[in-house]
């Protein structure tokens, strides 16, 4: 059996050790919207946690040049939704693997909240106030304050899962 091996991916001896270490945990996958004065702005995140408290916080690691930082920074607000297994595709345009046409919001329409644009078939997903950032590596330690939560059980996906450089799907118990 053939094995496709991609020509430009530096084998794994050459890589960055923090990197594949990253890779060997699995991440859940969310995308982050903004608005801003530009148009909507979003990014796909798998750097993600949630600090319960009051109030709850979200962290995650952003580019500091990215688009949404800019969105971060000008709006002081941002969605985090969270994808199900079934968001493969979603998650590819965000990241800028797969972009669509018009851009990561070419072909959907968002809805409109206080926060930014709420994707359309958004299951899971909180509205969030920047609370932060700090430097941390790379890229920027973003810090939101968790204002409003969304979990709609109903008809729900299982969650996309990203681990060694891949999107996965989490075993269901039976």
């Amino acid at each position: 059996m053939l094995r496709y091996e991609n020509p430009f991916v530096a084998p794994p001896e050459a890589r960055d050790p923090a990197r594949r270490l990253r890779g060997r945990l699995p991440a859940p996958v969310t995308v982050w919207t903004s608005g801003g004065g530009g148009g909507p702005v979003g990014l796909t995140v798998s750097s993600i946690l949630v600090a319960e408290g009051e109030p709850a916080q979200v962290l995650g690691l952003i580019g500091p040049l990215s688009d949404l930082w800019e969105g971060l920074e000008s709006t002081g607000s941002f969605v985090v939704h969270v994808l199900g297994e079934d968001d493969r595709a979603l998650a590819d345009r965000f990241s800028g693997a797969r972009p669509g046409l018009g851009g990561p919001f070419g072909g959907l329409t968002p809805a409109s909240t206080p926060y930014g644009p709420l994707l359309p078939g958004a299951f899971t997903w909180a509205g969030c106030r920047l609370a932060g950032a700090s430097d941390a590596g790379h890229h920027l330690l973003v810090r939101g304050t968790i204002e409003e939560v969304h979990l709609e059980a109903k008809g729900h996906p299982g969650p996309l899962v990203h681990l060694g450089g891949r999107y996965r799907r989490l075993a269901r118990e039976r």
